[in-house]
């Protein structure tokens, strides 16, 4: 019993993220939950988390613990939630990440309809230029646009999404269309610096064939690290952007935007739920997911345009 809780209790203390947290949902004192964690490690014989005077981070052994212990944990809770019924609804505290663009538009947007329908879960949405350690962080689910940063994640793709060339039709009427990607050297074009990727390098894809590829050094008079700003400039008739189809969507139905060699694309962003459990998720996550991707499922790429 005393492993079973203490289990629990370096669940909690990873997802609050902090002694001081973890201590409010205990109502204890932050030295009190000091002085568990130190009799668990002692107990346990190693180290779990590295402690400083702002944050906690998980050390190798404390993320075996976690995903193991967090495993044993659920199921237990899923052995009790089957013994009890389908009358018990999913319920506690559901730590989500986010990054800021879609998170803003899509992302916040569903987490309030998804409250109105599981009123029992409490959600805390974090959004952040980059997806996070989902372990070292404390978070339940990540949601990510584009490639799976580390394997050993589960995932559940919520929708396709592709990454467009786009630009206004007053830049067009200036400058031309490119006849080819090659062309696009030859245009104003807005680089957006991203996470690792090089500067200014697009990778295109034919949309028919696969193995039709291009690599292109673009440039231009404008460059951000947000992807917002980018296509506001490309509204604004500033050059031509590459953004993700859920991004540019509703401006490419408008028509504020017109597609640029509409049959090559950047290599597919899909949208995942990404989580650490192995084998049975909590009822929670496992609603959270299934709700989102019921959300962001209808999505038709062969219609790409009456999705988003």
């Amino acid at each position: 019993m005393d492993a079973f809780s203490d289990l629990a209790f370096f669940v909690l203390l990873v997802k609050r993220g902090s002694l001081a947290g973890a201590a409010q949902q205990l109502g204890v004192t932050p030295s009190a939950t000091s002085k568990r964690l130190a009799a668990l490690e002692a107990r346990l014989g190693v180290r779990l988390l590295n402690r400083t005077t702002r944050r906690l981070s998980v050390t190798p052994e404390g993320e075996a613990y976690l995903a193991q212990g967090g495993r044993i944990l659920a199921e237990l809770d899923e052995l009790e939630q089957g013994l009890r019924g389908s009358r018990v609804a999913p319920r506690g505290l559901l730590r989500v990440n986010g990054t800021l663009g879609f998170g803003r538009r899509h992302l916040a947007p569903a987490i309030g309809d998804f409250l109105v329908a599981c009123p029992d879960i409490e959600v805390q949405l974090q959004l952040t230029d980059r997806a996070l350690n989902l372990a070292e962080e404390g978070y339940d689910v990540g949601i990510l646009v584009g490639d799976l940063p580390d394997a050993r994640l589960n995932a559940r793709r919520l929708a396709l999404n592709s990454r467009l060339l786009c630009a206004s039709p007053a830049y067009l009427a200036r400058h031309g269309e490119p006849a080819s990607p090659r062309a696009l050297t030859q245009h104003r074009c807005i680089v957006i610096r991203e996470s690792e990727a090089a500067y200014g390098t697009w990778h295109l894809q034919h949309q028919q064939s696969a193995a039709r590829q291009e690599t292109v050094k673009v440039r231009g008079m404008a460059a951000t690290n947000d992807g917002e700003v980018a296509v506001n400039w490309a509204l604004q008739g500033h050059g031509i952007v590459l953004r993700s189809e859920w991004e540019v969507a509703p401006l490419l139905r408008s028509g504020r935007l017109r597609q640029v060699l509409p049959e090559w694309s950047a290599q597919a962003a899909d949208i995942h739920a990404v989580y650490l459990s192995r084998d049975k998720l909590s009822a929670r996550v496992r609603a959270f997911v299934d709700f989102l991707a019921e959300r962001f499922g209808h999505y038709d790429p062969a219609a790409p345009y009456h999705g988003w």
